[in-house]
């Protein structure tokens, strides 16, 4: 007598030997046109969206994807700082940056961050799914537009050991504190946003323009934007 397959198993056995996609971007008809476009590859499969960094990071530990294709510039918790945090509690799952931004700085950061690949938006299919078997199979990827002097940059900085900047001194909750004062919260509604007290986001300020000797909020702004934390132009 033949016995049907529950429908959960059917769909473990059709994702087996796919590589798992996680897309987190902030422009949902993104998303939706990236998923379509990605799985028409035989060995890709889309398992979840994110619309912000704060949900990819949650979306990333409840599915554990392989790769995470991931935007830079995203309110509330940039691509940057997800992936910081997706790297500590998912060292295996690889992080592909996606994104419309060539600035030196955000690639940079990217890396430092922990990711593996910077790939252009503007780009061709092509490229990302080539990105993707590249990062799949534990090597990087930038974006061939991108200038070689940044790969060069980063290298220099890592064989000398002259990576850490004030930046680098700032704790993850000091820089979601940061991204947030920057696009122009009050102490109240981040602390609301993050779950924190109040007395406790001032400690966090006070910290931030202590590392960085930085003690305007204008400032602050100008030097967030600068590493990427916030995109105003979006």
């Amino acid at each position: 007598m033949n016995k049907t397959k529950p429908k959960n198993s059917i769909k473990r056995e059709e994702s087996m030997g796919k590589i798992r996609l996680l897309v987190a971007d902030d422009h949902k008809i993104f998303r939706q046109g990236i998923k379509k476009l990605l799985e028409e590859e035989k060995d890709l499969q889309v398992v979840g969206e994110a619309k912000d960094g704060r949900e990819a990071v949650k979306k990333a530990e409840e599915l554990k994807p392989d790769i995470v294709l991931m935007d830079v510039a995203m309110a509330d918790l940039n691509g940057m700082e997800a992936t910081r945090q997706i790297k500590k509690a998912l060292p295996d799952t690889k992080i592909l940056m996606l994104t419309m931004h060539k600035n030196e700085e955000y690639v940079l950061q990217s890396f430092q961050a922990g990711a593996c690949a910077y790939v252009l938006k503007e780009g061709a299919v092509e490229e990302l799914v080539s990105a993707i078997h590249s990062v799949y199979n534990d090597k990087s990827y930038l974006s061939p537009t991108i200038s070689k002097t940044v790969v060069d940059a980063y290298l220099r900085k890592m064989e000398t050991g002259k990576m850490e900047t004030p930046f680098d001194l700032l704790t993850d909750r000091e820089r979601e504190v940061l991204q947030l004062i920057a696009e122009g919260y009050t102490n109240r509604e981040v602390a609301k946003s993050l779950y924190i007290s109040v007395k406790t986001v001032e400690a966090h300020r006070a910290h931030i323009m202590q590392k960085l000797d930085i003690h305007e909020v204008a400032r602050l702004v100008k030097y967030a934007i600068q590493k990427g934390l916030v995109d105003l132009t979006t």
